[in-house]
């Protein structure tokens, strides 16, 4: 009987992210959020589509959590330290006090529309500043998603800021959620001061842990020979759970420390670095899809009618008030910031994946209104998605932030990866008659300095070239080059246009 459920629910797995695929796919084409059709994917196979009953909190809060911390992990590995410390400043303080005003003041106007709308909950202060917490945070993951997709390239290191405010405040927005429910729980008068004593020391234990394992895990990758190449990104994996795990017994805050963690190690120098950032970016984007599935299944589509109204209002009060006015107030010692920058940034205030699941807490702890408050997070992320989601490449031309970079034409023929630490850029050349016009030797093509012909494919056929190489219609050739500058150069010589 367990095998017959066992491979039945393999079955249904492999369904859904069969599904869950074919939307992701859909998703960059139609410029939807990739998490929005991962949701609707699970809603629509949940207890209201085709009947998966599925309502167990604790398995889906770690599942969450354990998402949650590989996605930071990997974040933090793919973050470059050279990208963000012109915009350092920006994004910690969006991610630390920004979170914490966008807690106030929407949990201040969740506690106003709930009182008119839903007077009959009797929804305090405290719910309503634990329902804004759970929203706090922003997710990117989707928003540069639906960028790439469009081709869009965004100016004055916006992208970067984005970047490290997303993966920086989902720990801001976790102590928040945690505090709120102590708070809510507590039997007598709650200490205010404790709890945002205990919030500023959780917050420094898990930056300090994560920083220092980081290191040490880049001492032993380096000095501890493994046999097995394959083995690497799996000891790399192994230190991410080490420092979550070990800063929670420590009392710290462990998304921050896997975030911190995955910082250092990814700005670091360390055997078969490619292969282990390959294998997590390929692992987070599992987990990503096992989570979103996971919490679509949760829900009960049917429980949302009833929230619509209050919905609405919370989330448009978000979008227009709480996000923006949080942005205006973090960004204002930074008057060369321009206003249009500023403007943007509020608009990409995209609430994702994180917030359900820092939603899917108060209901593992019991706390009153704890389904209500599930429910009105999770119509909130649909709301910002479809509102926000779908208008970022839109909001971005319409403030002349974007620009259209020219693709560069991808290695196909050629599946040769080189280090990360190279700052290189490869593309390949189809040779026709009209580069052969100057002669038919590699050294007779008007290549820059900067630029180096390293293989040629013949037929199926692999070779070195040297400058003497006679060089054939249909050849293809691999080039490298220092950046995208040298590669235009490069293209501007050859006279060839479409790249």
């Amino acid at each position: 009987m367990m095998n017959v459920q066992l491979e039945f629910a393999l079955l249904i797995f492999s369904v859904l992210f069969f599904v869950s695929i074919l939307a992701g796919k859909a998703s960059s084409r139609f410029g939807v959020p990739a998490l929005l059709l991962f949701l609707t994917v699970g809603m629509l196979f949940g207890s209201d589509g085709f009947g998966i009953q599925f309502g167990n909190i604790k398995i889906a809060q770690s599942i969450g959590t354990i998402a949650l911390c590989i996605i930071l992990f990997s974040g933090g590995m793919d973050t470059k330290l050279s990208e963000i410390r012109p915009v350092i400043g920006q994004g910690i303080i969006l991610a630390t006090l920004g979170v914490f005003l966008t807690a106030i003041i929407t949990g201040v106007i969740i506690w106003w529309v709930l009182g008119q709308t839903m007077a009959g909950a009797g929804v305090g202060l405290l719910t309503s500043l634990l329902m804004a917490s759970t929203m706090a945070s922003t997710d990117s993951a989707s928003v540069f998603s639906i960028l790439r997709s469009k081709g869009l390239k965004l100016k004055n290191n916006l992208r970067p800021m984005l970047e490290l405010e997303s993966g920086s405040n989902d720990p801001m927005a976790y102590v928040l959620v945690i505090t709120f429910i102590e708070l809510i729980k507590a039997e007598s008068q709650p200490n205010y001061w404790l709890a945002g004593g205990m919030l500023l020391l959780q917050l420094i234990i898990g930056a300090a842990i994560g920083f220092l394992i980081g290191k040490l895990a880049v001492i032993v990758i380096n000095r501890f020979k493994i046999g097995n190449d394959s083995l690497y990104p799996i000891l790399v994996f192994t230190f991410c759970i080490f420092i979550f795990s070990t800063t929670y017994f420590l009392k710290g805050n462990g998304f921050l420390a896997v975030y911190i963690g995955g910082l250092v190690i990814g700005n670091s120098k360390f055997v078969h670095k490619r292969s282990s950032l390959n294998f997590f970016d390929g692992l987070a984007w599992m987990f990503q899809l096992i989570m979103f599935l996971t919490l679509g299944l949760l829900v009960n589509p049917s429980e949302l009618w009833p929230i619509i109204v209050p919905g609405l209002i919370i989330s448009f009060a978000m979008i227009f008030i709480s996000r923006p006015l949080t942005v205006f107030l973090c960004l204002l010692p930074f008057r060369r910031m321009a206003v249009r920058d500023k403007a943007y940034v509020s608009w990409v205030g995209l609430r994702g994946a994180v917030p359900i699941i820092f939603a899917i807490f108060p209901l593992a702890e019991g706390v009153p209104h704890a389904r209500l408050i599930f429910n009105i997070v999770f119509f909130c992320t649909l709301v910002s998605l479809l509102v926000q989601g779908t208008s970022l490449g839109v909001m971005a031309k319409w403030l002349g932030l974007a620009e259209k970079p020219r693709k560069i034409r991808k290695t196909q023929e050629f599946d040769i990866e080189f280090s990360s630490d190279i700052k290189s850029v490869t593309t390949e050349i189809e040779i026709t008659n009209n580069l052969l016009k100057n002669g038919n030797h590699l050294m007779d093509l008007a290549l820059p300095d900067k630029t180096l012909a390293v293989m040629v494919k013949r037929d199926d056929k692999y070779f070195v070239p040297t400058g003497s190489t006679t060089l054939l219609e249909k050849d293809k050739l691999l080039i490298i080059t220092d950046n995208n500058e040298a590669l235009e150069e490069t293209y501007k010589n050859l006279g060839i246009e479409d790249w």
